[in-house]
């Protein structure tokens, strides 16, 4: 059998290899995209317990017989994270306590929610 009657024929050194740089191309946007959906899930998941922390917080004020206008500043922990609450308390009208929080992780200064209820006066009838 001489070379000029082989009728097969195998993938020559260059087409392998450009087979590979495309594969690797091909790896390098998978994992570049998959690292982009892992922070971005990781933070709606801080700001989805922000929300939590807020909401909690809110409700734990509308419990509490004290309401008068004010500010303050107080951590929590929720969720495996210490949380920092920044809470301000101002009359509203008809007699309503307008209170405004904003959440964020204590480790980091950047507010991740913002939450605003309505609260009766301490020492409005009922």
């Amino acid at each position: 059998m001489t070379p000029s009657s082989c009728t097969e024929r195998g993938f020559t050194l260059l087409e392998v290899l450009v087979a590979l740089a495309i594969f690797a191309v091909l790896a390098v946007a998978v994992t570049t995209a998959s690292q982009h959906v892992l922070a971005q899930s990781q933070g709606v998941r801080e700001r989805l317990l922000a929300s939590w922390v807020a909401d909690n917080h809110l409700t734990e004020l509308g419990l509490q017989a004290a309401r008068t206008p004010g500010q303050r500043s107080l951590e929590v922990m929720f969720g495996q994270h210490h949380w920092t609450l920044h809470e301000s308390r101002r009359l509203g009208v008809g007699g309503l306590l307008e209170v405004h929080v904003r959440v964020g992780l204590a480790a980091d200064r950047q507010v991740m929610h913002q939450a605003t209820g309505w609260l009766g006066m301490a020492d409005a009838p009922r």
